[in-house]
This record gives C-alpha cells, structure tokens and sequence, in this order.
C-alpha cells in the first residue's frame, strides 16, 4: 500500500529539506552485535544528529534490540538502515563504492582519529559492548581508530565513543564546506522528502 505524504505544514516539509540537504551520502557506520537498547539508541541519534543517513546492521549472534519511541526520540525514522550477515559482501560493497573503512578499537595498528581524513569517504565500524569488533571484520578491515584519551580507564562507551567519532567527521566536513551543498541529488532529495512526509 503507498503511503501518503502527511507534512503537516511547508514550514515542516522545508524543515525536512534543510535536513536532508545536509545529510552525507558517502559517511556510515557499521553497528555490529551491539545488543544493548540504550546504546544503539543514542548511536542513531548521534547519526541524525551529525547528518549519517545510512547505518549498516551486521548482526551474527545478537538479535537488533528492540527500539521504542521514547528510547530512541524518534532517530530511527530518519536513518537508513540496511542488515548484513555476510561480512566479505558489506567490506566490499562499501570498498566498492571508495569508502575508507575504519573499526574501533586497541591493536598495535590503531592510530589515533584525528590521524584520518574523514572528508573522504568513510565508513566507521563499531563493535560489540564486551568483545569489540568480530574478528571476521577486523581481518576484512584491518584499519583501526581510537580516541586518544588521559585517564585511567582508556576506553568508553560504545554510544559516546560513535558520538565523539562522528563529531570529528563532522568538525573536518564542516570546516571543507560539506554540509553547504547537497551530496544527494535533486532527484533524490526530492524521493526522501516525499518519504519523510509520511513518517
């Protein structure tokens, strides 16, 4: 059944279009068996929030968590989602289409964020709450990210971590004048602010 576009008022449809217009098509993140409802919550948020259109689901042993409304402020209606279960398919689809791919996490190889230019294309790996990325994924994508830090403890949660991630991409998209122009086309936007109207 087609669903009908229900945008209250223009101001609300030119809302959506302003948003939409700064969205990054060529910036995503790979959530992997990230279980926890809260986490994944304030993942998406982070994504509308820095302008991540798409999030790739890649769960193996942890189902995708339940999201209610309240939890997840309504994030999830705005970001693309797509499910994977074979990860040589994901790496390569996004190495495909020239993406960078970087996974969190603590080897000997991981340099720090800032170290990459996240202008380019990018897709960001976060792993499991426990265990980090699959081991799968990090033999598919061997470069690492962490978040220089001066504590004690040297790891932080995996919602503040993407936050903090996705904020550097922001900061270096920002400052190369990114966000000034569409990185969809019209043709596009046009097909997401007709979507957006009916959710």
């Amino acid at each position: 059944m087609k669903k009908i576009a229900h945008c209250r008022t223009p101001e609300r449809k030119a809302r959506m279009r302003s948003v939409i217009e700064r969205r990054q098509s060529d910036l995503s993140l790979v959530m992997a068996n990230i279980w926890d409802p809260h986490n994944v919550s304030a993942i998406l948020r982070s994504c509308d929030a820095f302008g991540v259109q798409k999030v790739h689901l890649y769960y193996t042993d942890n189902t995708f968590p339940n999201l209610g409304k309240k939890s997840s402020a309504s994030a999830k209606k705005w970001i693309d989602m797509e499910r994977h279960s074979n990860p040589k398919v994901m790496i390569q689809g996004l190495r495909d289409a020239g993406h960078q791919i970087l996974s969190t996490g603590f080897s000997e190889r991981a340099r720090p964020l800032f170290d990459y230019d996240l202008t380019k294309p990018t897709t960001i790996i976060l792993g499991n709450e426990h265990r980090g990325v699959d081991t799968e994924l990090e033999e598919l994508a061997p470069d690492q990210i962490y978040i220089p830090m001066q504590g004690m403890v040297q790891s932080l949660n995996v919602s503040v971590a993407a936050a903090l991630t996705l904020y550097e991409a922001f900061r270096q998209r920002q400052a190369a004048g990114m966000y000034n122009t569409p990185s969809f086309d019209a043709k596009t936007v046009d097909a997401m602010v007709e979507d957006w109207c009916t959710k």
